[in-house]
């Protein structure tokens, strides 16, 4: 009976051991590649290997189920071991809650479209709270695990003795022996984790992540901080409408999350023009004092981006695309708008129907105010019932062509179809 016992307790503590060592690598690596993902810095460094990383840290944290699942079913014993050790169980309470918390909005974020924006935008928010709050507690954790490796008595789980073949507990000097019992060895150590870990977390932590989150993703700036930053010199400014200043949409709520593929670039009047061209019956080019001279108008909408942040109420002003398409002359031969990005990398594209669409708008004012070139201006697409990605900053050039055209990102995974949830399609 009694080894029987023993055994139960051995194959318990192996089961317990193992669900941390596999949850522990687990969350170290969604941790980075989050991490990486959030981060502006590294987004413009990834490349097209964001994608892939983007649908690895998804496989993860799906995989990350089963540790939790598996240990859910271990529980009962598990507390029972802990009893009278409040410290402990709070621990295990703050683990669980930040694993689930992780999962849930990760998979809110994973069906962002089933989801629609305003769940992806709460669960964005509440992914990275808990990875901000959690990976510095799980680095601390894992240094104050050191001093716990040293005092196996204030451990929940004490290793069960290595048993000899007479069925006697072995000594520690006889399990160095040549003779004693074979100990398998882990496939890691826990010391080499905790290096791993700390070393890591921390060079991700205190790196460019970190601090453009704080300052950026997750406090980040108005737009009239934003206004205020403008790096771009163009003039005159363009003089609002009476919808524009004060904002009819009443200002916009949300913050946005500054993403690029290159370095934010910056204009004045001599390094700045916008181009209609291709298959138009008639060629356009202006400069920035013509381009404000066009009569604008003034929308108010929601703009929602891909990776689940949305800003909402927002009021731009500037020329819808199709009366731009109407003024060059659109040629039988167009099937499609490509987009230029003044940053001479990005482009997209938009088939004709959808350039149509009436609230599509070659926007030059925000809330009242120039769009500053952190936020795409000069002069940027407004794309209000497709994801953002299709809303070009920098816009510079219009292209009217005869074939299709795979945008950026669309080359890099991303869906051609950028429909909003309930959009009306084209």
């Amino acid at each position: 009976m009694k080894k029987a016992l023993t055994n139960i307790r051995k194959g318990y503590g192996k089961k317990l051991v193992s669900i941390h060592m596999w949850n522990a690598w687990l969350v170290l690596f969604l941790a980075l590649s989050g991490l990486l993902l959030v981060g502006g810095f590294w987004r413009e460094l990834l490349g097209e290997g964001r994608v892939w990383l983007k649908w690895a840290h998804i496989a993860f944290g799906l995989v990350l189920l089963i540790p939790v699942i598996y240990y859910l079913l271990l529980a009962a014993k598990h507390w029972k071991r802990l009893k009278g050790k409040n410290g402990q169980k709070a621990n295990v309470i703050f683990v669980l809650a930040l694993l689930i918390g992780w999962i849930v909005s990760g998979v809110v974020l994973w069906q962002f479209r089933l989801a629609g924006p305003r769940a992806a935008n709460t669960a964005l928010f509440i992914h990275d709270l808990l990875t901000w709050v959690g990976l510095p507690v799980i680095i601390y954790h894992s240094i104050t695990r050191v001093k716990w490796l040293k005092e196996p008595k204030k451990r929940s789980i004490v290793p069960e003795p290595v048993t000899s073949a007479n069925g006697a507990s072995a000594s520690n000097d006889e399990q160095k022996q040549p003779g004693a019992a074979h100990v398998q060895q882990p496939m890691y150590t826990r010391r080499g984790f905790i290096k791993v870990a700390v070393g890591a977390g921390l060079a991700v932590t205190l790196g460019p992540t970190f601090v453009r989150w704080i300052g950026k993703s997750f406090q980040l700036p108005g737009t009239a901080d934003y206004a205020a930053n403008n790096a771009n010199t163009l003039i005159p400014d363009p003089i609002p409408l009476a919808d524009s200043a004060p904002p009819i949409g009443g200002g916009a709520e949300g913050n946005f999350r500054v993403y690029t593929v290159t370095d934010i670039p910056a204009f004045d009047n001599s390094s700045w023009s916008f181009t209609i061209d291709g298959l138009v019956d008639k060629k356009f080019t202006w400069n920035w004092e013509e381009f404000v001279k066009l009569q604008r108008e003034v929308q108010v909408s929601d703009f929602h981006c891909v990776t689940g942040w949305s800003v909402y109420k927002n009021t731009w002003e500037g020329l819808p695309l199709s009366k731009l398409l109407d003024l060059a002359g659109v040629k039988s031969q167009a099937v499609m708008v490509k987009l230029y990005s003044g940053d001479g990398v990005y482009t997209d594209s938009l088939t004709l129907a959808q350039a149509r669409m009436e609230d599509v708008m070659v926007a030059v004012m925000h809330d009242g105010k120039p769009i500053p070139n952190q936020l795409g201006g000069p002069v940027r697409l407004v794309t209000p019932q497709m994801y953002a990605y299709k809303s070009v900053k920098w816009l510079n050039r219009i292209e009217l062509i005869a074939e299709d055209h795979v945008g950026y990102w669309e080359q890099r995974g991303y869906d051609k179809d950028a429909w909003l949830p309930g959009a009306n399609r084209v």
